[in-house]
């Protein structure tokens, strides 16, 4: 089955939460497209679909999974992918994006991204489902490194360099989250320039701004704060490499009102503006 790749599209946007429908159904808002967590969207019918439809008339959509399970043992849930595939081609999206990570084993789902160690069976594995999921759907998914509390002592690869590896045997693409490079970095006493030199960024076709929160060890990914600062001058670093990519702002929890996150992504759209990088 043709597998169609995801465009290269420039643009600037939001997630869209459940605070901000009516505003968005209601006026043109300045941005180039929005992101919508793909379960919240696959039913039969009623109000979810009724204003993903209404979205769509205005603005262009991006799908953001959280359940594909594609670093799991498990079968890929075919049944999913199938409801998925109808969503998409009844939103026609930019693109279909989910996480290099599992989430559950033997039908035990934990309701969270789960690190993978970064070793050629591992690889196996997940490139395996990748490609079952992108044949399924027809088109070349779009996966997002996870923030990391834990490594692996059997790792044999660096995290970049297994999602190079990933990109080379599936043919997938990347979604890039910033801040989960710095809370990854952060947490495992890396250099977050390192990590990011060390990714294939040609593969890079979206990228996530979104803030953390200071646990008692380590840095949590509670996408529940403004962009800080030093996910910001990532990003500054790193912007003019990036090509043609969508760039978004993506607040989880802790919601503010609209405005606050478009000034945010006004923020963001001067950074990717700027003519040179911002120095490490």
């Amino acid at each position: 089955m043709p597998v169609q790749s995801p465009p290269a599209f420039h643009g600037f946007g939001l997630g869209l939460r459940i605070p901000h429908y009516a505003d968005f159904v209601a006026t043109q808002q300045p941005v180039d497209f929005v992101e919508v967590v793909s379960e919240n969207f696959m039913v039969e019918g009623g109000r979810p679909l009724d204003i993903i439809d209404r979205v769509r008339e205005r603005y262009r959509v991006a799908l953001h999974g959280v359940s594909m399970n594609l670093g799991s043992v498990d079968e890929v849930d075919t049944l999913y992918l199938r409801r998925l595939r109808r969503l998409a081609e009844r939103v026609d999206p930019l693109w279909v994006s989910d996480h290099v990570s599992w989430t559950g084993i033997d039908g035990f789902n934990s309701h969270d991204l789960l690190p993978l160690p970064y070793t050629e069976e591992s690889l196996d594995v997940l490139a395996t489902n990748v490609a079952i999921a992108q044949d399924v759907l027809g088109r070349a998914l779009v996966l997002e490194n996870p923030s990391t509390y834990i490594a692996f002592a059997g790792s044999s690869m660096t995290e970049a360099g297994f999602l190079a590896a990933l990109c080379e045997r599936t043919g997938c693409y990347l979604l890039l989250d910033v801040n989960n490079v710095y809370v990854s970095a952060t947490n495992h006493g890396l250099n977050p320039d390192d990590w990011l030199d060390g990714l294939p960024l040609e593969r890079v076709r979206q990228v996530h701004l979104a803030g953390h929160s200071q646990g008692r060890d380590m840095l949590i990914d509670t996408h529940d704060a403004p962009v800080p600062d030093p996910v910001w001058q990532l990003y500054a670093r790193f912007a003019s490499r990036l090509g043609r990519v969508a760039t978004m702002i993506e607040r989880d929890d802790h919601i503010p009102p609209l405005g606050e996150l478009l000034t945010e992504l006004q923020h963001a759209r001067a950074i990717a503006s700027s003519p040179e990088p911002c120095p490490a």
